[in-house]
């Protein structure tokens, strides 16, 4: 469905769903409760000014009733956002694709408290374009490659390489070395290297960290490889075949091998504001793929590197 609002300062209007009936007599009331976080009379006059809009750019009124429109689009208001003081390199950029080198701590798209620091708003705006649009994701505490498409007319082709798992996405992180390490025989959780391991990771709503259900059949599976290790720590390199929410990090956490610094796994830690000098030790290393468009090979490397490798 197409917004009609453009794109303003990097970021894209915000797309709600009302309820057609229920128990408000209005779209505002709806509203309201739905965002009973923000100050009910600020948003009141979100509606004076026009700023909320139906699907045509008309504006609503505060006493627009329920069920007049289905759905309407509005721009996030900024947070009071932190700055992330980190760039993000450009790699390659072409007629159809950006690919770039995503620092530690920015989120690939806007959400919560992060509206200009994102990879997505600061890339719009440094290359003046409103088309541009994420091919796939990175957490925001993972750095590495990612891939935007420039135009709609090309983004499909791209985004069926990632949902036929036609992309080959290398990973590298560094973990504390496990109590149990043998240099003789390296291995995690009993298992030597290389290491193939599947489990069945599903997301709860509103839950920040997945679940694994040992009971149900696997839904992913990653190849995990031996790249070095010291006194303290083992790099190991991640091959995902599959791409579940926070795979990596939970299969490392379940061999006994936590991604260092990671606040999710295997315990979930209390909110803390970002500890800029301690970043999520998992970094996006590689991409491989056919390009849909040309069939010719193409191949990006970072240039990052993790500050805890051996």
């Amino acid at each position: 469905m197409t917004s009609p609002l453009p794109v303003r300062d990097g970021v894209g209007a915000t797309r709600l769903h009302v309820p057609l009936e229920g128990p408000w007599d209005t779209v505002s009331q709806y509203m309201a409760e739905r965002f009973s976080h923000l100050d009910p009379e600020r948003l009141l006059r979100r509606f004076d000014r026009g700023d909320i809009v139906a699907f045509n750019g008309s504006s609503l009124a505060r006493d627009t009733p329920l069920g007049a429109e289905e759905f309407v689009w509005y721009y996030r208001e900024p947070p009071e956002e932190r700055d992330i003081p980190f760039e993000v390199e450009i790699l390659h950029q072409d007629r159809d694709l950006v690919v770039v080198d995503k620092p530690h701590f920015l989120p690939t798209t806007p959400g919560g408290k992060y509206l200009q620091n994102s990879a997505l708003v600061r890339l719009r705006n440094l290359l003046g374009n409103p088309d541009l649009t994420p091919i796939h994701r990175l957490d925001r505490a993972t750095a590495g490659l990612l891939m935007f498409s420039t135009r709609p007319e090309t983004r499909g082709a791209y985004q069926l390489l990632f949902e036929r798992r036609q992309v080959e996405k290398v990973y590298e992180a560094v973990s504390a070395l496990p109590a149990d390490w043998d240099a003789a025989e390296p291995a995690l959780a009993g298992i030597r290297f290389p290491i193939v391991y599947r489990n069945h990771i599903e997301k709860l709503r509103s839950h920040v960290c997945v679940r694994v259900d040992p009971d149900r059949e696997p839904n992913s599976e990653t190849l995990i490889e031996l790249i070095d290790f010291d006194d303290r720590v083992v790099h190991t390199l991640l091959r995902p075949h599959s791409g579940k929410m926070h795979q990596l990090r939970v299969h490392l956490s379940a061999l006994g091998a936590g991604i260092l610094n990671d606040g999710f796994y295997p315990d979930l830690l209390p909110e803390a504001p970002d500890d800029f000098a301690k970043p999520l030790q998992l970094l996006a290393r590689e991409l491989r793929f056919v390009d849909p468009l040309s069939g010719a090979p193409r191949e990006f490397v970072t240039h990052r590197t993790l500050q805890e490798r051996p």
